[in-house]
Formats: structure tokens, C-alpha cells, sequence
């Protein structure tokens, strides 16, 4: 299954201690590369987080970010008693030393300790922070896969056209060839010194054999079907999609060489359009 390694997903679920939210997006990179940022309750979640992305995801440079936002309402916020009652009786005792001093009771619940959310259960809220995670990572995955087939109808396409370019060269080849051998005939018959039949035989096949190109053309249809049968598997394959291209610029690249016909010229410019284009769209495969 082709992936694209561009992709966003993010995702919020609600727990006694505030809305938990999760969000990882990612983008083009040449290995994984993942940040992390936490809240301070799941900061020793860190490794196993890391461990559950590089599970599904093969290739680019993510960005993991987890929220705790303090629930709303009833209950959000509790009056520590035992720290109130120590600042009560610190503010009596102040009073009774500066009878000027006022304290008011707004200014005691900024004071710290006065005022705290409810305490977290870690266990609980590190279980509740890894499930969200797989259910963001579900949707994360999808979203490369989806673009990813996208990316792969693009790839397909181009390397059909690829094999029709291949098969083309091949069909016009031996008409290039006979019209070649004519072309060298009628020079070496204007010389001036004629050369012997045998060794005008001899020129021309070294000749010819430098036109050749049927070695190249079956590579290129060996490494068009490589392509179709990477393009199926299921595992991360751009890297290796990225090496078969260039063997498949190697091959334009000679082909562009050996070419004395406007015919075979042009086709490997076309080759070479092909190539740079699946190379572009290779760049942003898992």
C-alpha cells in the first residue's frame, strides 16, 4: 500500500481531569524523524509514545503533540483547606501586629497552593492518552493511504507511459537502422578509393552495433515491471522506488547517447519527462 508521508490527524476525548487532545502531522523526510511535546502529567509517557509511532510509520518528520485542558464548570477548581486555614491564621496574626493591613479575599485565592484542579490518576490518564493515540494514529495512517493511492494512479500512469515510449523505440528501431545502413553505403561509395566488399561489411556492423539498443529497452521493460510490483506492496517502498529510478534514468541516458534519428532523440527526451516527473511525485512516499 502506498503511502504519502504528508498527512494530519488530531483527535479529543473527555476524562475527569480535563479534555485530553492529541494531534500528529507530518511531512516529507528521508528517514522518521519525531518530535514530541507533552503535557507534564504523561511526560514519562515519552518513550512508549515514540515506540507506538515508529510501529505504523516508516518515513518523514512528524510532530506529536498531546493537551490537557482543565475541565469547565463544577468541580473544575477545589479549595485547598488546609493551606486557606494556614493563610487565615497568618493573616490574623499580621493584623493583630500591623492594624492597617487588610487582606482581601480574592488576593488569598492567588495565592498558591489556595486554589487546584483535581489530582490526575496517572495510571488512568496514561491509559487514556495511549488509547487516543491509536485512534489518531488510525486516522493519521488513512490519511496516507488514501493520498498515498492518489500518488500511486499518478506513478502508474506515467510509467504506462514509460512502456509505450520503450515499445515504440523498439517498433521504429529497424527502420532507423535500415536507413542508417543506406546513409553509410552512399558515403563510402563517393570515395574516391572504393573499399573492398569485406570490409565495407565490417564497418558496417561495427557501426550498426553502436545503434543498438535493444539491451537498453529490455532493461527498461524489466524495470517498468519492477515498478508495477513494488507499487503493490504493502510495506514502505519509496526509498526503493527512488534507486529504480535511477535506473531507469540510466537507461534514457544511453538510449538519448546512441540515438542518429529525430525519431529515438525525441523519445528519450520523453523518457527523461516521464522519469523526472515519477521522480517528483517518489519525493513524497513513505
Amino acid at each position: 500500500m502506498i503511502r504519502s508521508m504528508t498527512a494530519f490527524a488530531n483527535g479529543e476525548r473527555t476524562t475527569p481531569w480535563g479534555a485530553l487532545g492529541c494531534e500528529l502531522r507530518s511531512v516529507n523526510h528521508r528517514f522518521l524523524e519525531l518530535g514530541v511535546r507533552l503535557p507534564e502529567e504523561l511526560r514519562v509517557l515519552e518513550p512508549v509514545l515514540r515506540e507506538r509511532v515508529a510501529a505504523r510509520v516508516a518515513r518523514g518528520k512528524l510532530d506529536l503533540t498531546l493537551r490537557l485542558r482543565a475541565p469547565e464548570g463544577e468541580g473544575a477548581l477545589q479549595l485547598n483547606p488546609t493551606r486557606l486555614r494556614e493563610l487565615s491564621e497568618l493573616a490574623l496574626d499580621m493584623e493583630a501586629r500591623f492594624p492597617r493591613l487588610r487582606t482581601g479575599f480574592t488576593e488569598l485565592l492567588q495565592f498558591p497552593g489556595v486554589l487546584q484542579a483535581p489530582s490526575a490518576d496517572p495510571v488512568e490518564l496514561q491509559a487514556q492518552a495511549l488509547a487516543l493515540l491509536d485512534q489518531v494514529l488510525d486516522e493519521f495512517v488513512a490519511s496516507r493511504e488514501r493520498e498515498g493511492a492518489k500518488l500511486a494512479a499518478v506513478i502508474n500512469e506515467r510509467i504506462d507511459g514509460i512502456a509505450s515510449i520503450a515499445r515504440d523505440v523498439r517498433t521504429m528501431m529497424p527502420a532507423i537502422r535500415t536507413g542508417q545502413r543506406v546513409k553509410l553505403e552512399t558515403r563510402l561509395a563517393d570515395l574516391a578509393q572504393p573499399l573492398d566488399q569485406g570490409r565495407l561489411e565490417q564497418e558496417l556492423v561495427l557501426f550498426l552495433q553502436k545503434l543498438d539498443v535493444e539491451e537498453e529497452l529490455d532493461r527498461l521493460d524489466a524495470h517498468v515491471g519492477e515498478a508495477r510490483r513494488v507499487l503493490k506492496l504493502k510495506e514502505a517502498v519509496g526509498r526503493r522506488l527512488d534507486f529504480l529510478l535511477q535506473e531507469f534514468n540510466r537507461e534514457a541516458n544511453t538510449l538519448g547517447s546512441k540515438s542518429v534519428d529525430s525519431r529515438s532523440s525525441a523519445a528519450a527526451v520523453e523518457l527523461k519527462v516521464l522519469i523526472d516527473q515519477v521522480r517528483e511525485q517518489i519525493q513524497n512516499i513513505e
